[in-house]
């Protein structure tokens, strides 16, 4: 059972992405393209581009997998792919092509929960499983946490209630004209600024349950940058004063509650080990600080290595390799879920 080879497809935003791996951790390739050129311009994805875009990638994203690990389509033992969530569009371009995949070579078909193969990415790299877990999940779309009793039993202990991480760096990167896609841009302008220079507001649930929320830090670096006049423009990036001390003491105010409630929640469930997955667990301040604050708590944190950090399908095929393994495979009339 251990030797299953299973290709990966992820489609669920604006990566078109494909994967072969075999028994759930050995990598055999990992090819993913970027629509970030392509929807720089309107500073946001675009489902519709981000749908087109898949259709036209995803087949030779397929073949340069299989290519890349020298593997015919009719030695993989399945094929996976992220059915949820995700835009809808871009979902069902990539679970059409696993289905009619599947059919064709009479292949079993996975359909994947997308967060939960975020989870696996920052498991699959390590010899020693760590279940059970607090898990992370922090991206442009998602900030939440899980209590991870194993790779195919996630309880979301606490979310976001308004913006997520990723999707508060973003907004701050275009007040701050950074361009998209934000989070890299504004994270590297961050490193040459004070990340105290400004006391950005922290947020803590008042009733002491756990959670998170951003619009209000983003709307703290908002109303710094242009005023307290909303009906003011803000300004050239150039004429923003100190900006690099501004994306830094935002970013800091962003890790330091994500620290927060992990931590916390690890405390809360008596757990010894975090495990932060997602886009944003790219951001090196996130990775240093967490790994220094649990330590100090006797913690392990665990992070995936960057490659998996973004949306990939090596997830996916990992994922989907204990998904089979559980006897969890999907008909062909399965279908794609945006929520």
């Amino acid at each position: 059972m251990a030797a299953e080879l299973i290709l990966g497809i992820e489609s669920s935003c604006d990566e078109t992405a494909a994967a072969l791996v075999r028994g759930g951790r050995e990598v055999l390739s990992s090819v993913v393209h970027s629509q970030a050129a392509e929807h720089a311009r309107w500073g946001g994805v675009v489902p519709e581009v981000a749908g087109r875009s898949h259709l036209r990638k995803l087949l030779p994203v397929v073949d340069a997998a299989l290519e890349a690990a020298d593997v015919d389509l009719d030695e993989i033992d399945a094929i996976a792919v992220t059915n949820r969530p995700g835009l809808i569009g871009s979902l069902l371009v990539g679970l059409s092509a696993a289905k009619s995949l599947a059919w064709v070579k009479q292949k079993p078909l996975v359909g994947v929960h997308h967060i939960e193969a975020h989870v696996y990415a920052a498991a699959m790299e390590h010899d020693s499983a760590p279940w059970p877990c607090v898990a992370l999940v922090v991206s442009g779309g998602h900030t939440a946490l899980y209590r991870a009793k194993s790779p195919l039993l996630l309880e979301r202990i606490a979310s976001t209630r308004d913006d997520a991480a990723g999707e508060a760096f973003d907004k701050v990167s275009h007040i701050l004209g950074l361009g998209y896609p934000g989070g890299p841009a504004l994270s590297r302008m961050a490193e040459r600024g004070d990340p105290r220079r400004f006391a950005f507001p922290r947020f803590r649930p008042k009733d002491g349950s756990l959670g998170f929320s951003f619009s209000g830090l983003k709307t703290a670096v908002l109303y710094h940058v242009r005023g307290q006049d909303a009906a003011r423009a803000t300004p050239n990036p150039e004429e923003i004063p100190d900006r690099e001390h501004v994306a830094a003491s935002f970013e800091q105010a962003v890790v330091d509650v994500l620290v927060d409630e992990t931590l916390r929640a690890a405390r809360r469930e008596r757990l010894r080990t975090v495990l932060v997955a997602g886009g944003v667990a790219c951001n090196r301040r996130l990775r240093l600080e967490m790994t220094r604050r649990a330590a100090d708590e006797g913690v392990t944190a665990v992070f995936p290595s960057p490659a998996y950090c973004t949306d990939n399908a090596v997830m996916i095929a990992g994922l989907g390799w204990e998904l089979l393994r559980a006897g969890r495979t999907a008909e062909l009339s399965a279908d794609a879920t945006p929520s």
